[in-house]
């Protein structure tokens, strides 16, 4: 059934037509809430804005008033996630002009980011203060983690299946949904999909590990699993050896910060953490990259001046 807007109608109710309309079922839960908020925040800040009335001075108006109380990442997003519908608005004849045009995107003062990985040594001592026993726990886990870059919903869905250990492969095809009733869920893009290498030494930690365990029962769930509860392990881990706590969204950072700066190629690492494009991985470790582009100038110099 074809849905006919009105220019009269509430702007935050012509949003929350457009996102059913176009994303409900396109896209994932986690995302589909991400939008939900934005229609939340629409209804706080423009209760009674109807849609032939958002122009540019009404839509400046409200990032600034979001940006109040977001950092400027979020506005940004926020922004994102409105431009989309109100060019389609804009496209139906409800709204003359786009108002996003030439937008500015304001907000609070970033926090102090916490680390978001360990380096080497950090996460050595890391690995070899795990609880690693005879049977599965949350620190078999994070070692896993930290070995394959996983995502955590990933790790979580991982089954005795997955593996191929007499090729030391892992196969990473699906994940848990641990943010909703539980099951199995696709992977978060299809590039996500995807055969990563282990190395010898967890082939035979988990060899035995998986022993008893029915192919397609995921090794880590036994009922509701929560993020907060690894990250809660993994801390007491971090302050025990007195290194920085990370989160076990950290252990994939750590992951792919280590290959990169062993000369691992950036199109090998997207690969191995299922990213969509090498782009994705570029705008994450930006900082890891343009630290190894000046380690690169040195070498192009040094490998220059003994050319004379």
């Amino acid at each position: 059934m074809l849905v006919q807007y009105d220019k009269t109608e509430l702007f935050h109710h012509y949003y929350e037509r457009w996102i059913g309309m176009y994303k409900e079922g396109a896209i994932r839960e986690v995302t589909m809430q991400k939008y939900r908020m934005t229609q939340s925040w629409l209804r706080r800040l423009l209760p009674t804005l109807q849609v032939k009335d958002l122009d540019r001075m009404a839509y400046q108006q409200l990032l600034n008033d979001y940006a109040a109380y977001h950092e400027k990442q979020s506005t940004m997003d926020f922004h994102h996630q409105l431009k989309a519908s109100i060019l389609d608005a804009v496209d139906e004849g409800l709204i003359e002009r786009d108002p996003t045009r030439k937008a500015i995107i304001k907000g609070r003062v970033a926090k102090p980011k916490k680390p978001k990985y360990l380096n080497q040594f950090e996460l050595h001592l890391l690995l070899t203060h795990l609880n690693l026993g005879e049977s599965l726990n949350w620190d078999w886990l994070i070692l896993l983690i930290a070995k394959t870059g996983m995502r955590f919903s990933e790790a979580l869905a991982i089954t005795p299946k997955d593996f191929d250990f007499s090729h030391q492969i892992l196969s990473i095809n699906k994940t848990w949904d641990y943010k909703g009733q539980g099951g199995f869920s696709p992977t978060k893009n299809p590039s996500s999909v995807r055969k990563i290498k282990i190395d010898w030494q967890t082939v035979v930690q988990f060899s035995e590990l998986v022993k008893g365990i029915e192919d397609t029962q995921p090794l880590f769930v036994r009922g509701k699993v929560f993020n907060s509860t690894v990250n809660h392990v993994l801390a007491r881990h971090c302050q025990a050896l007195g290194i920085p706590v990370i989160s076990i969204h950290g252990l994939r950072h750590t992951h792919a910060s280590l290959l990169l700066f062993a000369g691992v190629s950036i199109a090998s690492v997207a690969r191995r953490l299922g990213h969509s494009s090498m782009t994705t991985t570029q705008k994450t470790y930006l900082h890891i990259i343009q630290e190894l582009e000046n380690q690169d100038v040195d070498l192009v110099m040094r490998l220059l001046a003994g050319l004379s």
